[in-house]
């Protein structure tokens, strides 16, 4: 077989391979996309399918102090329907712990809010706003979101503790700590090389109980 023979068969032999891999591919229905780096036969790109976005439930981080539910729903309500929203607070002190979620009617609308208000500056505060994915929100989330929380009085309540009725073994506990903490802070001074006379503490000693005798008849 000569040279131009030969050329001729393997010309012809690569065309049958080319067309018995295209019919191949087509018999499959694959479309094949790109060819690995490292060699061998060519694949599919994996097909991404797009998630519906259903969450309504936004995060909101760093609000700054007086933005509180009635201000915070005064201003979100211009998106749209709020369902309901909460800021989270000191069980104690009722004071805002600077941040809350809310909920709204459209995921569209929480969408948006999320985009828009992410990273706001307010009150020289920038908020931080993401959405909470549905399976990521706590069944707890939501409770007491309709009880307004009204702080203790703790002025009252010390006032009352400090003005309540002592006995006898109150006082007396109540007067050996004076001077515990009084000892504790004139060693202190003594041992800080400051010549001070400390005054003694009122009501330290007590007068003993007087014995009354009884002359027998």
């Amino acid at each position: 077989m000569g040279v131009k023979a030969r050329k001729k068969a393997i010309t012809k032999k690569l065309k049958k391979g080319a067309s018995d891999f295209s019919a191949s591919s087509a018999s499959k229905d694959e479309a094949r996309e790109f060819l690995p780096l490292e060699g061998g036969p060519a694949q599919k790109l994996p097909k991404t399918e797009l998630k519906e976005n259903k969450a309504t439930v936004l995060y909101i981080g760093r609000i700054p102090h007086g933005f509180y539910e009635n201000e915070m729903e005064g201003f979100f309500k211009q998106f749209g329907t709020i369902k309901r929203l909460r800021i989270a607070r000191n069980k104690k002190t009722g004071k805002s712990k600077h941040f809350g979620f809310i909920e709204f009617e459209s995921p569209e609308v929480a969408k948006v809010v999320a985009e828009t208000m992410h990273n706001y500056l307010l009150f020289e505060h920038l908020l931080q706003v993401q959405l909470i994915p549905p399976e990521h929100v706590h069944p707890r989330l939501w409770k007491g979101v309709n009880r307004w929380y009204k702080p203790l009085d703790w002025v009252k309540i010390e006032r009352k503790r400090q003005d309540k009725e002592r006995t006898l073994d109150d006082h007396k506990k109540l007067v050996e700590g004076i001077l515990k903490r009084d000892k504790k802070r004139r060693k202190r001074i003594e041992a800080a090389g400051i010549d001070y006379e400390c005054p003694e503490m009122v009501g330290s000693i007590q007068a003993a109980p007087k014995k009354i005798r009884f002359d027998a008849d």
